[in-house]
């Protein structure tokens, strides 16, 4: 793409929308975004060299200061964090080892920023078979989201945890690695996003994928799944850093009430 300047803004009708399926596991640098075939394009991408003239519209190519100092609050925010709740940590490894049988911790692949795949930490809230379990229930459900009240699948000490949604504190180190950001949309498991319509749900992906975000501030698990694909969006149009203060600062304040978990 020779001699392309900042004012110049490519022809509209000339745009190819490149298809690309984020559930692919393989895909680790498959592009998200519009193929330009224009000869001038305007500053809004980076080229993915893996893909000739693919250009990714997210976050860190469109304002890229803006998305330096949102990376800056999440890595010190995190290590703050990490360092503060060490001995909650702790508390929470003993409690889940004492009560049920396997590992204190869980790793889950989701699919995160630009569609690629990565894995996801929490502390285990559910029994040994889950997974098991999950494709079960998952083909007894219609919705877009398996979010199943009084859930089978989750121990007393998972219950407790996902109230207060500790069981979420793990991905403080997703954080920390840059998979993830303190807010965003969140993760979507692959098979979550098997139930969407890729079309319209893509742009999620053009953000790092968060631990909090707006739908868990205006109602959490009690929001019905149209409220969090339009909070997502609206999140991803709407971005700031103003904004992702204020949800950091309800997020506490929906933590600690408990309200809205399942």
């Amino acid at each position: 793409m020779q001699g392309a300047s900042a004012g110049d803004v490519p022809d509209l009708t000339e745009l190819d929308p490149v298809q690309t399926d984020p559930r692919d596991p393989d895909s680790e640098e498959r592009p998200l975004g519009l193929r330009l075939t224009a000869s001038r394009v305007d500053r809004v991408g980076t080229e993915d060299e893996t893909v000739r003239g693919t250009f990714w519209f997210d976050l860190d190519t469109r304002r890229p200061w803006a998305a330096a100092a949102k990376r800056v609050m999440d890595v010190a925010l995190s290590l703050i964090l990490i360092v503060l709740l060490a001995p909650i940590f702790v508390a929470i490894i003993l409690m889940i080892k004492l009560t049920s049988r396997g590992p204190a911790t869980f790793v889950q692949r989701r699919i995160g920023f630009r569609s690629n795949h990565f894995e996801m930490y929490k502390f285990r809230t559910m029994f040994a078979d889950a997974e098991t379990l999950q494709r079960k229930l998952a083909e007894q459900s219609d919705s877009h989201f398996l979010k199943i009240h009084r859930d089978p699948r989750v121990t007393p000490v998972g219950r407790f945890l996902r109230r207060f949604s500790l069981d979420e504190l793990p991905q403080l180190f997703n954080v920390l690695e840059g998979a993830m950001s303190l807010v965003g949309p969140r993760p979507l498991l692959v098979s979550d996003l098997e139930r969407l319509p890729i079309r319209g749900e893509m742009r999620r992906f053009s953000v790092r994928p968060g631990m909090t975000g707006l739908w868990q501030v205006n109602g959490r698990s009690l929001t019905t799944e149209e409220e969090r694909l339009r909070l997502d969006r609206e999140y991803v149009n709407e971005w700031s850093l103003w904004l992702d203060t204020k949800i950091l600062f309800r997020t506490v304040a929906v933590v600690l009430t408990g309200r809205g978990a399942l």
